[in-house]
């Protein structure tokens, strides 16, 4: 998944305007059509960056994005994965905006005890548990995807 903070903005937009009457399929499918719509110029600013030789971020971090119905269990959940892991949080922002969820974590994967497929194997199956997606992706990856 590219760009998980844009995501993050466009739904929290979508859900400020539609309000507690839209339901999560309708919201989801509109913000991915914004997303889709962006995301040529996202591409081109990113090839353009990574030709001048900016910095991408790193390669010993993981951003963790989460979206869904809010209800109790998602930040434990998502947590207990990383500490398993012997990874540490570095930063985390969590939103609550008219019961829907939304939150983003960097950790540093430094002294991972799995790989970073492995990791998102396992966010990828909490999700599904929980009722909520789960996104993983390396800082410079990330970076370098949605550099304007």
């Amino acid at each position: 998944m590219a760009n998980e903070e844009l995501i993050y903005r466009i739904t929290r937009a979508v859900y400020g305007r539609l309000g507690t009457q839209a339901d999560e399929q309708t919201v989801e499918a509109l913000v991915m059509d914004v997303y889709r719509a962006v995301e040529p110029a996202l591409a081109s600013a990113a090839d353009e960056g990574s030709s001048k030789g900016g910095k991408e971020g790193r390669a010993d971090r993981l951003i963790v994005s989460v979206f869904g119905s809010d209800h109790p269990g998602i930040v434990a959940a998502v947590s207990q994965i990383l500490a398993e892991a012997r990874c540490s949080i570095i930063d985390i922002n969590q939103t609550v905006v008219q019961g829907k969820f939304a939150m983003v974590i960097v950790a540093d994967i430094t002294r991972a005890g799995e790989s970073v497929a492995a990791l998102k194997d396992r966010f990828r199956g909490e999700g599904d548990r929980l009722g909520v997606r789960i996104y993983a992706q390396r800082e410079d990856l990330f970076n370098a995807m949605h550099r304007i």
